[in-house]
C-alpha cells in the first residue's frame, strides 16, 4: 500500500460501505486494512455495485480512492453535467437494465459494455442545470432529515441512560444530584434496587399455536422486532405464518424480551394479546411496584444491557437463560417518577417516528422525480 499512500490515496470502498438507493457513500475502509483492491476513483466518481444490481447501490463520492472489483467506476464524459449523473444511474429503468443483463447464478454481475448501451433521453446543458438544481435541492432536504433524525436517535440514547440513573430532574441539573452504588450500578440515592424475579415475572408453560384457540393470534418471532426501537414490524397471525412449534401466549399486560444475541436488545411492548416463539421471553411486571413501560424502555438501555452481556462468554449464538434474567437487578423509583421517565423517552420516539415518516415521504418524493426525469 506504500505506492497508494504516495498518491494520496487513504480510503477503500468495498460492496459493503454503498448503500441501497443512496447517492451518498457514507462508509469506507482504511488504506491501513489489508486489500486487494486496485481500481482507483476519483472525488465525484459514481461507484456502481455491478454484482447483485438488483441492491441498487450506485454512490457518488467525495474523495479518491480505491474500491472493489465489483464496483464499476463512472463518470461523466462532454454532453453530461457531472452534478446529473448521480441521478442517472440512480433511477429505476437504469437498475431494471443493469439486472436485466447480469450473468451469473447465485451472484449475478453486470459487465460494463453492456451497461455503456443504456439509453435514456438527455436535455440539452441549460435545462440540465436546472434539474440538477431541482434533484441536488431534493436531495438537502432529505440531507437535513438525516441529520436531525441521527440528533435526535443521539438525545434518546443519552436520556435513556440518564433518566434511569439519575432520574427526571436530570434534565434540569445532574451535577446536584446525589447517587449511590448498588447492584444495577449508579442509580439515584432515593431509589431501590430490586432483584429481576421479585418485581416481575417470566411466563412458563407454552401453548399450541395449531390449536383453534390460539392459530388466529398475531405472532411474534425475534426477527420481527426491531433492534434498539421495540418496534414490531410484521403483524401475521401463527396460521398465516404457519407456525407448528410450541409457544408462549403473552397479554397486554406483558413485554416481550428476545432471549437470543441480547446485545440487539430486542424488547416490545406490544398492548394486545397474542403468541411469541419460544426464544423470546413474556415478562410481567408486578404492577404494584413496576409500571410496564417503564421496564420495557430500560431493557433497552445499555445500562442493563451491558450488566447482562456479563453472562455471555458462549461462542455462536449467545442466549439469555432464566436464571441470568432472574439475577439482574432493577432500579426502581416511585410509580409516579416511573411514568414521568416513560413520558419523557415516549415523546422522543413520538418525534422519531414523525421524522422517519417525512424522511420515507421526501425519499419517495426523490425517487419519483428521478423516475420522471429519466
Amino acid at each position: 500500500m506504500k505506492d497508494m499512500h504516495a498518491e494520496g490515496i487513504a480510503h477503500v470502498v468495498g460492496l459493503e460501505h454503498i448503500d441501497p438507493e443512496d447517492i451518498h457513500l457514507r462508509r469506507a475502509a482504511s488504506i491501513e486494512d489489508s486489500t486487494t483492491f486496485t481500481k482507483k476513483f476519483r472525488k465525484g466518481d459514481i461507484l456502481f455495485g455491478r454484482r447483485r444490481a438488483y441492491l441498487k447501490k450506485a454512490a457518488q463520492v467525495n474523495f479518491d480512492g480505491i474500491c472493489s472489483g465489483d464496483i464499476t467506476v463512472m463518470r461523466a464524459k462532454e454532453g453530461l453535467l457531472p452534478k446529473l449523473l448521480p441521478f442517472v444511474v440512480n433511477n429505476d429503468k437504469f437498475f431494471d437494465y443493469a439486472v436485466k443483463h447480469s450473468a451469473g447464478g447465485l451472484s449475478p454481475r453486470v459487465k460494463f459494455h453492456d451497461l455503456a448501451n443504456y439509453e435514456f433521453l438527455l436535455p440539452p446543458k441549460e435545462q440540465q442545470a436546472q434539474l440538477a438544481e431541482l434533484l441536488w435541492a431534493m436531495d438537502e432536504v432529505i440531507e437535513n432529515i438525516i441529520f436531525v433524525k441521527e440528533k435526535t436517535e443521539f438525545l434518546r440514547l443519552i436520556n435513556r441512560e440518564k433518566l434511569f440513573t439519575y432520574g427526571i430532574a436530570a434534565l434540569d441539573n445532574a451535577k446536584n444530584i446525589k447517587l449511590k452504588n448498588s447492584k444495577c450500578g449508579l442509580i439515584n440515592k432515593e431509589w431501590q434496587a430490586h432483584k429481576f424475579f421479585n418485581i416481575a415475572e417470566v411466563t412458563s408453560g407454552q401453548v399450541d399455536p395449531k390449536d383453534e384457540k390460539y392459530s388466529g393470534l398475531v405472532q411474534i418471532g425475534s426477527e420481527r422486532i426491531e433492534p434498539n426501537t421495540g418496534r414490531i414490524t410484521e403483524f401475521k397471525t401463527a396460521k398465516e405464518l404457519n407456525i407448528t412449534s410450541g409457544n408462549y401466549l403473552f397479554s397486554k399486560e406483558h413485554i416481550i424480551y428476545s432471549k437470543i444475541r441480547p446485545y440487539f436488545k430486542k424488547v416490545a411492548n406490544p398492548n394486545f394479546t397474542g403468541l411469541c416463539s419460544a426464544d423470546i421471553y413474556p415478562i410481567k411486571p408486578n404492577s404494584d411496584l413496576l409500571c410496564k413501560e417503564y421496564l420495557f424502555y430500560y431493557l433497552l438501555t445499555d445500562k442493563f444491557t451491558q450488566k447482562l452481556l456479563r453472562f455471555q462468554n458462549r461462542t455462536g449464538m449467545p442466549k439469555v437463560n432464566r436464571e441470568e434474567l432472574g439475577s439482574m437487578y432493577i432500579p426502581v423509583p416511585s410509580l409516579d417518577e416511573q411514568k414521568g421517565i416513560v413520558n419523557i423517552l415516549k415523546h422522543i420516539d413520538d418525534s422519531l417516528d414523525a421524522i422517519e415518516k417525512k424522511l420515507s415521504s421526501s425519499k419517495a418524493l426523490q425517487k419519483s422525480l428521478i423516475n420522471q426525469i429519466f
